[in-house]
């Protein structure tokens, strides 16, 4: 089958950013099946410009191919840049989507969720199947975070919302909190293909030394925040906890990423004079290995909203994956992953002193936090291996083309 996603944010390897798409899109092509991605030329999580990267194919006629369209590129200015930007995505990859011939099925990712609108069209002009994908519920999560307030524009995006639950032949969820939302809203199938990580990239025994030189940490007790630095991300409490951490002589608190918080937040720490915190820029998904490993906890934060205790984000996984304790401060369904996995600490989302506290705790017991981060490693293994979820999806996907025809 031809398979045609819709994704602005996708990122291979090389590139920074989330990766499920391509180690989806890689596992279809070595099963047979052609893959066609329309992405953004830009970054979604620093903003810069790509160097195309074509992936090779895997057979003849086979393989994974990458189109990038064109794209407004300053979303990182303000939310209504943002917004232009989205649009921008939405109309050109809808008319680079129409040259694309035989599609079988095409799989809309949200969000943004107005790339959903584009595949939805693709799929009915096309006569194929309409997947659509809910990584993040937009716009509850743009309106509790305080993005979206106008009350005319949110009343438009629920009704949207609400507009491609109900024409997708499946609504498809990376986590199980995302349910009871999309079905309430009209979803007829919905199908759980959650977050994971690939185990195999990582090795629970390095100790990222490299990483290390590179950024003076080799004397440091490394607590590592890898990801966004979003408004949604909080790390305002993290620069709080260091404060109240500046007597702990070898604690580094490093926080690994981009986003449009983050001159704000430097800026912030410069005043506060906190020489505990190190900023490193993004690195591509396959020099993450080496920076996780360089780390002796990981810190999973957002912000103390009820909305999000219904996600499972990415980074947990992957700190799992690395064999490293989690500091988490994000209540709801990945608490009882952690917890379950006992490979972490919970602590009150918001709460700088806990987050110091915590850390503090790991720190003074290296055989626990090796204990947890085994444990992370061993749980992730069975019930969160991207290959197993892989598989999944490739028996969701065939079963729908299979149904059409």
């Amino acid at each position: 089958m031809h398979i045609l996603i819709i994704h602005q944010a996708f990122a291979s390897l090389d590139e920074p950013g989330g990766t499920r798409h391509h180690e989806f899109a890689r596992l279809l092509a070595s099963r047979g099946h052609q893959v066609t991605v329309i992405a953004s030329p830009v970054s979604y999580i620093t903003g810069a410009p790509l160097t195309p990267t074509p992936l090779p194919k895997l057979g003849e006629g086979q393989g994974v191919r990458v189109i990038r369209a064109s794209v407004y590129e300053a979303h990182h200015k303000s939310f209504f840049h943002r917004i232009i930007a989205f649009f921008s995505f939405m109309i050109s990859s809808f008319w680079i989507g129409l040259s694309v011939k035989n599609v079988d099925l095409v799989w809309g990712t949200s969000p943004p969720i107005f790339q959903g609108v584009t595949a939805w069209l693709l799929a009915r002009l096309k006569g194929a199947k309409f997947l659509f994908e809910v990584r993040d519920l937009w716009p509850q999560f743009a309106i509790a975070v305080g993005v979206l307030k106008n009350p005319v524009i949110i009343r438009m995006s629920e009704w949207l919302e609400r507009f491609l639950y109900r024409r997708a032949d499946r609504v498809m969820v990376n986590s199980p909190g995302f349910i009871a939302h999309v079905s309430s809203r009209g979803a007829k199938r919905v199908e759980l293909i959650p977050n994971g990580a690939d185990p195999s990239m990582f090795d629970p025994s390095d100790d990222g030394a490299d990483f290390r030189r590179a950024h003076h940490l080799e004397d440091k007790f490394v607590a590592l925040y890898a990801g966004a630095h979003g408004m949604s991300n909080d790390l305002d409490v993290l620069l709080d906890a260091a404060k109240l951490l500046a007597d702990e002589k070898k604690i580094q608190i490093v926080l690994l990423g981009d986003g449009k918080e983050k001159t704000a937040l430097q800026k912030r720490a410069e005043e506060m004079k906190l020489t505990n915190v190190t900023f490193v820029s993004s690195v591509p998904k396959s020099e993450m290995p080496n920076a996780l490993a360089a780390s002796d906890v990981c810190i999973a934060i957002l912000k103390p909203l009820e909305e999000y205790k219904t996600t499972y984000p990415n980074k947990v996984f992957d700190y799992m994956a690395a064999g490293r304790a989690v500091v988490l401060a994000i209540d709801g369904v990945i608490r009882e992953v952690v917890e379950a996995a006992e490979c972490g600490l919970f602590i009150e989302p918001g709460n700088p002193s806990a987050m110091a506290d915590a850390i503090r705790k790991l720190e003074s017991d290296p055989q626990k936090r090796r204990a947890m981060g085994l444990n992370g490693r061993k749980y992730l293994e069975k019930n969160f291996s991207r290959a197993a979820i892989g598989e999944k999806l490739v028996e969701l996907l065939e079963e729908m083309v299979k149904k059409q025809k």
